[in-house]
């Protein structure tokens, strides 16, 4: 496995693994089967491990962060901690009753002051009962709160070293320059993939400015990118009822063939040359680029490991390139615009 140096001089494996997925989200599994999953990441070289203290099943009785899945990652630390670059994120508070998404339940979504903040870090080490995080995201911004002033928190953590490394997830342009401009920042995470094309925009372009890594989540399209998927796979979980894969599950199949036809060409499999294009967009912005694909199955763990040697012609980065423009919905999974960066910028 190939490393990368995102920033502030945070290095990892070159891919990461995206812990939501083994918890209830896409349908879930049992605790021994997730463990297993997180082995076989650990034992393909793959360090970044990804989790937020909302993932994963509500606590009976609570409201607020669930932080199940935090709970699963830190059976996997008890034995290997030292493998592991942890990743985790604070700052959904909320979670619909009516499908578990975060961020949909009524009143208050986010969180972002500093008494939150420092209360949010020391929670998120009690349930991965490690001493230190090594890459700790605001998960989301919280609008009523200026964003230098929750970053000045988090910075705080660093200071009494509870956390290493710094990172925000769906921040604008605008924003990620603000929070530099109190405390380094090691990586920005938003959903980046054949489809999912906004951060280019302005947030890819800061980040290479400010020397800022991109961890993007979601690189194959919640699945649908691998052409795997049925519609009966996903009709009990919330991609069932999502703009792309949802009502315009037919038409988004133009996207799959495109990708089945590079892959076939170049010997690969769909995730593989999803992600291998991930890597020829970061080098082509000048950003360090470290996809954080997950699964329930240990054979794609191993399956998207391998994507770290493929490496892409022009003429297959060309007709990736053009998979935006077949795609019909927008990327946003919740109703709010301006849940994501592109709703704000």
């Amino acid at each position: 496995m190939h490393t990368t140096e995102l920033g502030d001089g945070l290095v990892t494996s070159a891919l990461g693994f995206g812990a939501m997925a083994v918890t209830h989200v896409y349908g879930g599994t049992d605790g021994d089967t997730a463990l297993a999953v997180l082995n076989a990441a650990v034992d393909a070289g793959i360090t970044l491990i990804d989790t937020a203290d909302v993932y994963g099943e509500p606590l009976p009785g609570t409201d607020g962060p669930a932080g199940t899945n935090e709970r699963l990652v830190a059976r996997l630390l008890a034995d290997r901690r030292d493998e592991v670059v942890l990743a985790t994120k604070f700052g959904i508070t909320g979670r619909s009753a009516a499908d578990g998404r975060p961020g949909l339940g009524a009143g208050k979504r986010t969180r972002g002051d500093a008494e939150y903040v420092r209360a949010a870090c020391d929670a998120s080490l009690r349930r991965l009962k490690t001493e230190v995080i090594d890459l700790w995201y605001l998960h989301r911004r919280d609008p009523d709160v200026p964003i230098e002033e929750t970053v000045g928190a988090m910075a705080e953590m660093v200071a009494a070293g509870k956390v290493r490394h710094l990172g925000l997830s769906e921040v604008t342009a605008d924003e990620l320059r603000a929070a530099c401009a109190v405390a380094p920042i090691a990586a920005v995470q938003s959903e980046w993939s054949l489809w999912s094309r906004d951060v280019e925009r302005r947030v890819v372009p800061a980040c290479a400015e400010l020397g800022v890594g991109f961890v993007p989540y979601s690189p194959l399209g919640r699945g649908f990118l691998t052409g795997t998927l049925t519609r009966e796979q996903i009709a009990s979980d919330f991609r069932g009822a999502t703009a792309r894969t949802g009502d315009n599950w037919d038409a988004n199949q133009r996207v799959v063939e495109v990708v089945s036809g590079v892959a076939r060409r170049v010997g690969a499999t769909n995730a593989q040359v999803a992600l291998a294009w991930l890597y020829a967009a970061g080098r082509r912005a000048g950003v360090p680029v470290v996809p954080i694909p997950g699964t329930r199955s240990v054979s794609r763990v191993a399956e998207n490991a391998a994507a770290v040697d493929l490496v892409l012609d022009d003429e297959a980065v060309a007709a990736l390139d053009e998979v935006a423009g077949l795609v019909v919905g927008g990327r946003n999974i919740v109703a709010d615009p301006a849940w994501i960066s592109a709703g704000r910028e």
